[in-house]
């Protein structure tokens, strides 16, 4: 296998989920379809760390509101980087519910990239989905 040419700790928020998926890509490959979304999760935060990569698991993600945390019973799977946020399934479609719930994990979080993985899916190139809170003005 190739090693990285570029610096993790310089990379832009394409080249970091570029390297998420050719990961999660590979291990999709390996493990196939339809496993516990755990499985996937473990087997990800190590890969991608193994790669340089600074990886959280199970993140709270608070809600503020009017200078308050009203609520902190969401978790992020992954947040890659302190900039790309991880939710994985492994369910044979993915439904509107798990974008919502991907873009209020983002939103909160203050994050402008989040990627929505479906393990589940026969193709992970199907199970893949990018949502963006918002970009950089």
């Amino acid at each position: 296998m190739e090693t990285q040419s570029t610096d993790v700790a310089t990379m832009n928020l394409n080249e970091i989920s570029g390297s998420i998926i050719d990961h999660a890509v590979q291990i999709h490959r390996k493990l196939g379809p339809g496993l516990l979304e755990s499985v996937y999760q473990r087997i990800l935060a190590y890969e991608l760390r193994k790669s340089g990569h600074h990886v959280e698991t199970e993140v709270p993600i608070p809600v503020n509101w009017d200078g308050h945390v009203v609520d902190e019973s969401f978790r992020a799977d992954l947040i890659v980087d302190r900039s790309v946020l991880i939710e994985l399934k492994s369910v044979e479609s993915i439904q509107p519910v798990h974008h919502k719930q991907t873009l209020t994990y983002i939103k909160l979080a203050n994050l402008q990239l989040g990627l929505l993985i479906n393990f589940g899916a026969p193709l992970l190139k199907n199970g893949l989905h990018r949502l963006v809170n918002k970009l950089p003005e």
